[in-house]
C-alpha cells in the first residue's frame, strides 16, 4: 500500500504518530508546525523530524501537496485556525482529519472550510494518553468516510473505531470522559499540595485506600500531578472545549472551566 500522510502540528502526538507511521512500508510522511519558522525553536524541530525519517515541510501548502490524508494534531484552541489556514491548499480528493479535543460544535467549525474545498472531513477522538501505546492508542472516529479511512489506517497498526457517520459523537464521548479524568487530575493537584502542607498525607492516603481499596492512591496522585505539570496548558484548552460543549447542551459548564483554570495555573507555576 502506498500512502502519503501530512501532519499539521509537530507536538507530542504529531511527533509520535508520524515517526511510527513512517516506519510502515509504503507510507511517506510530511510534517509542518508553525514553530518550524521560529528562529529559536525551528531548526531543532526540523532536525528532530529528519532524525525520525519524516519530511519537514516549508509550509502548509508544501505539507499538503500530494497527501492522501492530512491530520491536524495542533491544540484545541488552534484547531479552527489550523483548518482555515490549511483548507486553501486542499484538493477534493484529500481527507482532512482533526484529532484535537474540541466540542462537537467546534468540530463543525473546523469541518466547514475543509468541506468548502470539496475535501472529506473526519473527526478523531483520542481516548487515552498516547505516550505508551503510540499509534495503538484507542481512537474513535466519525464522518461519512470514517469507516473507510479507519480501516485503511488500522491496516498500519492503528486502533480506530468508527462510531458515527455524523460529526460530534466521537468528540462528545471524549470530552465527557475528560470531565472525569481531567477533573480527577485537578483534584489530585489540590489534594497533594494541601495534604503535604498540612502534614497529613499519610493519613489521608490510608483513608482513601480504605474507602477505595482498588486504587493505588499514592501512585495516582504522583502520576496525575506530573501530567498536569507537563500538559496542563494543552489540557486547559481541552477542558474549555468541554465547558463549551456542556453549555451547548443547556447545562452548567462552570465546573469544567474551573478544572481548566486549575490545570493552567499549576502548569504555569511549574514553568516559573
Amino acid at each position: 500500500m502506498s500512502l502519503e500522510i501530512a501532519f499539521i502540528g509537530y507536538g507530542e502526538v504529531g511527533q509520535l504518530f508520524s515517526r511510527q507511521l513512517a516506519n510502515r512500508p509504503g507510507v511517506r510522511i510530511r510534517v509542518y508546525d508553525i514553530l518550524f519558522d521560529d528562529p529559536q525553536k525551528g531548526s531543532g524541530l526540523r532536525q528532530r523530524a529528519s532524525e525520525a525519517g519524516v519530511h519537514a515541510a516549508d509550509g502548509a501548502a508544501d505539507a499538503c501537496r500530494g497527501a492522501d490524508i492530512v491530520i491536524s494534531a495542533v491544540t484545541a484552541d488552534s484547531a479552527v485556525t489550523a483548518a482555515e489556514q490549511v483548507a486553501p491548499h486542499l484538493q477534493a480528493s484529500q481527507v482532512y482529519i482533526d484529532l484535537n479535543s474540541v466540542s462537537p460544535a467546534t468540530k463543525e467549525r473546523v469541518a466547514k472550510p475543509v468541506r468548502e474545498k470539496g475535501a472529506d472531513f473526519i473527526e478523531f477522538a483520542v481516548m487515552a494518553p498516547v505516550r505508551e501505546p503510540g499509534i495503538e492508542v484507542p481512537i474513535l472516529s466519525g464522518g461519512e468516510k470514517a469507516e473507510e479511512i479507519s480501516t485503511r489506517l488500522n491496516d498500519l497498526g492503528m486502533k480506530i473505531t468508527p462510531v458515527s457517520a455524523e460529526i460530534g459523537t466521537a468528540s462528545a464521548t471524549k470530552l465527557c470522559r475528560s470531565i472525569v479524568i481531567k477533573g480527577m487530575e485537578a483534584l489530585m493537584v489540590d489534594f497533594t499540595l494541601a495534604s503535604e502542607k498540612a502534614g497529613v498525607m499519610p493519613a489521608v492516603l490510608a483513608s482513601l485506600k480504605a474507602s477505595y481499596p482498588g486504587m493505588d492512591w499514592d501512585n495516582v496522585a504522583k502520576v496525575m500531578m506530573s501530567r498536569v505539570r507537563q500538559h496542563g496548558i494543552r489540557r486547559a484548552a481541552e477542558m474549555r472545549e468541554a465547558s463549551r460543549m456542556i453549555e451547548e447542551l443547556g447545562l452548567d459548564g462552570s465546573l469544567a472551566n474551573a478544572i481548566a483554570d486549575r490545570h493552567e495555573s499549576f502548569a504555569k507555576a511549574g514553568r516559573t
